[in-house]
């Protein structure tokens, strides 16, 4: 009777173990797609931006030209977030959800929104950094995925973000700033009072709020990079506060 327990209890865990060996293999196939995707598509952003630029030789107009592909891909990246909440991804989801949903806030809600600003040099700046960080991250996240990394995509992922990080900040901010009197102007996205609902918002506030918030958020991730930095280049061992 022992036995056939413990013959038993060998098939479950043999059962289980294969079952998390097929998720585990499925979960791979699949995050190997998606950053290939990924890859693809902010590379045809970064021929797109090249061609325009060399064809007009001014930056003026290369949003508009782009903005649809951008919105797919910039949006498409919300999966990212489902990733770590499914456990596919050893990733915070609070960290991946804040750099995701400020992407596609700055795309949809700022440059896409008000045409006013889209021929801005910040404009340009952050979607110049967005590209190239993201042309690596991916990069890495694939060759990682196929167990072939090559060791200047390791350097540029953990290296590049010191200087790309900051900037893309700063025309992010730039960009938000110099939307602010259209937003005011136009009373865009705003609720006044008196209305149904008995609530009033005011975007232009809101703005200014989105604004501030950059000042404990930027060195909160900032910082994370840098351990993360730490962690696989030099290999010290960083222990961080359950988030």
């Amino acid at each position: 009777m022992a036995s056939g327990e413990e013959d038993g209890a060998v098939e479950e865990k043999e059962t289980n173990n294969k079952k998390k060996r097929t998720k585990s293999a499925i979960a791979i196939a699949w995050l190997t797609v998606y950053n290939i995707a990924m890859t693809a598509g902010w590379l045809v952003l970064a021929v797109a931006m090249i061609r325009f630029y060399l064809q007009k030789g001014t930056h003026r107009g290369l949003y508009r030209s782009i903005a649809r592909t951008l919105k797919f891909f910039q949006t498409f990246a919300l999966l990212e977030v489902g990733h770590c909440a499914i456990g596919i991804v050893r990733t915070s989801v609070i960290v991946t959800g804040v750099q995701v949903c400020s992407r596609i806030f700055m795309v949809w809600f700022i440059a896409s929104s008000i045409r006013q600003v889209q021929n801005q040099e910040s404009v340009i700046l952050f979607l110049v950094v967005w590209t190239v960080t993201e042309i690596t991250r991916y990069s890495f996240y694939t060759f990682n995925l196929l167990n072939h990394l090559p060791y200047f995509i390791k350097w540029a992922r953990y290296n590049m973000f010191i200087v790309m990080y900051p900037l893309g900040v700063i025309g992010e901010l730039m960009t938000i700033y110099a939307a602010l009197p259209y937003v005011r102007r136009s009373g865009m996205y705003s609720l006044r009072l008196p209305n149904t609902y008995n609530v009033s918002f005011d975007y232009y506030y809101f703005l200014i709020i989105v604004m501030l918030s950059y000042i404990p958020l930027f060195p909160q991730l900032y910082f994370h990079m840098l351990r993360q930095r730490r962690r696989v280049l030099h290999g010290e061992v960083i222990v961080e506060k359950d988030e």
